[in-house]
């Protein structure tokens, strides 16, 4: 496959991969300059009639967004390519260039691939491109009278293009873009230029002319492009700030739990207690519960004795840490209003209880 079959097919396989269109709408500017490889020139029959070298690209176009991925620009482009000088039995001096200026339509299409900092877009275009040809070439050979050619024609034909690239959105610049970006022009149809031929020895100039079969080029730039009337994208809305904590509010009840059978406070039950009474002074009550309970482990007239006497224990150590006895309203519960239910003669610890409430 030929180079250009193989750039052309690389372009127009893109399209499958885009993932969404840059949503981008209104008018534009764009710039690019690079360098410019064009292919030999056939003459016909197919031989090699010109070889041109590499040489400098240039273009600039205006254009319009639609919003939806597409973009329809107007195109002015110019590449040049220099011919080599070549030196043979027969060819004694060769030099010249062959200048093309292009005005093109396009269609291009950008894609959303899902990274805010790359959009890859392809298009074409078609249009109408003037080639300057100039070369002038000495052929000599011995015993033969020296031949000199000399040409300077301009033609014009059909033009088209295939464009390929990769856009980079400047940060913090809305609406500048650099691109670097491939582009293959060709010239489908034939070209004739004309010159003139002399020989020593003779005034006479005789016309003479060739006849290119089309021009193919490859290029290679780097640019810019500017869209009008871009904003910056909003910035992330600004997190609320949290509201300040509420202040902790003292707990309002608290459970003192109690060995199997025992009114006892343990170590750890004065200090759930001293707690209480320490917070009661930093909430507003009426009054304090102190409740008492029981498991099931017991008779039901114990029980109610028990959960009596835990309550009172409580109440005591309340007392003790400061809290005014006429606040403190006591009651046993006996083993009814089981925490963890269970059923009768199970000594559950959740169960030997009392909780301190305050209301």
């Amino acid at each position: 496959m030929r180079i250009r079959d193989a750039a052309l097919a690389l372009v127009l396989l893109a399209a499958p991969l885009s993932a969404g269109a840059q949503p981008f709408q209104g008018p534009y500017i764009s710039a690019g300059a690079g360098y410019n490889l064009p292919e030999n020139i056939p003459g016909p029959g197919g031989g090699v009639l010109i070889k041109p070298g590499g040489g400098f690209v240039g273009l600039g176009s205006v254009g319009y967004g639609l919003g939806n991925g597409f973009r329809f620009e107007l195109e002015g482009n110019y590449r040049e390519a220099s011919l080599p000088s070549e030196s043979t039995a027969t060819v004694a001096s060769n030099s010249g260039n062959l200048h093309t200026y292009g005005v093109m339509a396009n269609v291009l299409y950008d894609l959303d691939v899902g990274l805010p900092w790359l959009f890859p877009y392809f298009g074409g275009g078609a249009g109408y491109a003037w080639s300057n040809f100039t070369r002038d070439r000495t052929f000599t050979a011995a015993a033969a009278p020296v031949v000199s050619s000399h040409f300077d024609s301009a033609e014009g034909a059909f033009a088209f293009q295939a464009i390929g690239g990769l856009s980079f959105p400047v940060p913090n610049m809305p609406g500048l873009i650099i691109t670097a970006e491939y582009r293959f022009f060709g010239i489908p149809g034939d070209e004739t230029f004309h010159g003139d031929q002399t020989m020593t020895g003779s005034a006479a100039q005789v016309p003479v002319s060739l006849k290119a079969e089309h021009q193919y080029d490859h290029s290679f730039l780097l640019g810019v492009r500017y869209a009008f009337g871009q904003v910056p994208p909003p910035s992330p809305a600004a997190a609320p700030q949290a509201a300040p904590a509420p202040a902790v509010q003292p707990a309002r009840s608290y459970l003192v739990f109690f060995d199997w059978d025992k009114a006892a406070l343990t170590d750890r039950a004065r200090q759930i207690i001293k707690e209480a009474a320490d917070n009661s002074t930093h909430v507003k009550l009426t009054r304090i519960e102190v409740n008492g309970y029981t498991d099931t482990s017991g008779t039901p007239q114990y029980n109610q004795g028990l959960s009596v006497r835990r309550a009172d224990a409580v109440k005591a150590e309340l007392i003790r840490d400061g809290v005014p006895a006429g606040e403190i309203a006591t009651q046993g519960f006996g083993e009814t209003h089981l925490l963890v239910p269970t059923g009768a003669g199970v000594r559950e610890p959740q169960n030997r209880r009392v909780e301190i409430i305050l209301r």
